[in-house]
């Protein structure tokens, strides 16, 4: 179960060089269901979303190097390139901020993960935090790919 939030970004919170950075690309087999396959650094895995905004079940399956080619030759819609910045914050949680490249470019997108839906609802951005997208489909990845 994933139970995350998801916010714009209009300002970079300062010097991003002391977080760890992931160097992420990922396309879309099927956006209904979400099926995606995804390069995290040197690690590859197939994803499966349920339906949903804030709250979906996700299944991750390790892929070898071969099998990502192979399949990225089968996507729909485009290859999403970005960079993700993993920030510690308050009560043990991480904002995971992604900054697109490419195409996508200026998009900047914070998501944070949280341990139940009580804590997502509570939940209090920092002051760098935009507009809260997190029931706007239009912000997911899988319809990203499609502009």
């Amino acid at each position: 179960m994933e139970i995350e939030r998801k916010f714009l970004v209009d300002e970079l919170p300062g010097d991003l060089t002391g977080f760890p950075c992931r160097i992420i690309e990922q396309g879309y087999l099927n956006t209904d269901p979400v099926v995606r396959i995804r390069r995290d650094n040197d690690k590859f895995e197939l994803t499966y979303k349920s339906k949903g905004l804030m709250v979906r079940e996700e299944y991750n399956l390790p892929l070898t190097k071969d099998a990502y080619e192979h399949l990225l030759e089968k996507i729909d819609g485009h290859l999403i390139q970005k960079r993700r910045y993993m920030i510690p914050y308050a009560d043990s949680l991480t904002i995971e901020l992604d900054i697109f490249e490419g195409r996508l470019a200026p998009l900047m997108l914070a998501e944070v993960e949280f341990p139940d839906e009580d804590a997502a609802a509570s939940f209090a951005p920092p002051k760098w935090f935009g507009d809260d997208v997190t029931f706007s489909g239009r912000y997911h990845n899988s319809t990203l790919s499609r502009l």
